[in-house]
């Protein structure tokens, strides 16, 4: 009897430390400087650089293509933000803004696929650093430490913004999207990706529901989110905007990638074990947060919203 108590005992306290480190090491937002240093941390560590490439967001999967590897969905997604948004009716040469631009994925792509000529922002020194480690010489990307929240750009200096999941970083959403339509010239192109909330106003959330959307914000330095209705009316209201905003759920396309960081793990082993023991832990430790965030968005608690409009 002991025998077969003690695994279960063991896998018991195992659950529970690791429950302990999870809410201990949570991540809560208390201003920009606690964003900063979460993605400091996670750029430094190189975990997610390991494990999911040089792109951090979401992958698009199309219901045509089957087996879709996880790196490649995640550049897909660029593709197809750039065909869905009209970016792609863009010269070459075109000046893009990408606010939050991590480690430069996103930006490397729209300088050597459609030629535009880009900058990153990110409020990440490590990001910025990394960007350019990893940017060949020659391509037309730079990469600057700047808050979303406070562009140090003319009015009307870019003929597109580009922007995937930062907004949810952003505890001024409105001062966020008058930031980007004020750098964007008239006429110009707005592309946007971010994780909302459903609206919570019109169909407010159960007891468990609330206790997800604390996790969720408070393990990955999230203030508050709101849902796609609620952030295309700021877009439509804003001064520097020509009215007309487009946006869409892409759940159906965007959900697989929770399962896939998970899995990559497993694909990628040597990507963990060769940072050492402490990744191993800090790998394990986000594992929770992920099957949350696909509880939330598979029940529809949260949605990707995708969205364009012109300056």
């Amino acid at each position: 009897m002991i025998e077969l108590l003690l695994p279960v005992f063991l896998l018991v306290l195992l659950i529970f430390v690791l429950y302990i480190i999870w809410r201990i090491k949570a991540r809560k937002y208390l201003s920009s400087g606690t964003v900063a240093s979460a993605y400091d941390a996670w750029t430094k560590d190189k975990l997610l650089e390991r494990l999911w490439g040089e792109h951090i967001h979401l992958g698009f999967y199309s219901p045509q293509k089957k087996n879709t590897d996880f790196r490649e969905a995640k550049a897909q997604f660029v593709h197809e933000l750039v065909k869905w948004s009209g970016l792609n009716k863009l010269p070459k040469g075109s000046r893009i803004l990408d606010v939050g631009c991590g480690i430069g994925g996103s930006s490397r792509i729209l300088a050597k696929y459609y030629g535009f000529n880009v900058t990153g922002i990110t409020i990440s020194t490590a990001q910025v650093k990394r960007a350019r480690e990893l940017t060949p010489i020659g391509l037309n990307c730079n990469f600057q430490v700047m808050d979303a929240l406070d562009l140090k750009f003319e009015d009307g200096s870019f003929d597109a913004v580009w922007s995937v999941e930062a907004g949810a970083h952003m505890n001024d959403k409105t001062k966020f999207a008058d930031e980007m339509l004020r750098t964007l010239r008239p006429g110009g192109y707005l592309a946007l990706a971010d994780w909302n909330s459903r609206d919570l106003r019109e169909n407010p959330p159960s007891i468990m529901e609330k206790i997800v959307l604390k996790q969720l914000l408070e393990q990955w330095v999230h203030p508050n989110f709101i849902s796609i209705n609620e952030f295309s009316n700021i877009l439509r209201n804003n001064k520097d905007s020509a009215g007309e905003v487009f946006s869409e759920n892409w759940n159906y396309y965007t959900n697989p990638s929770w399962w896939d960081s998970i899995i990559e793990g497993v694909r990628r082993p040597y990507a963990i074990l060769s940072l050492g023991p402490l990744a191993i832990v800090k790998s394990i430790r986000e594992i929770p947060t992920i099957l949350l965030m696909n509880w939330a968005f598979r029940k529809g608690l949260m949605e990707f919203g995708v969205y364009k409009c012109r300056g």
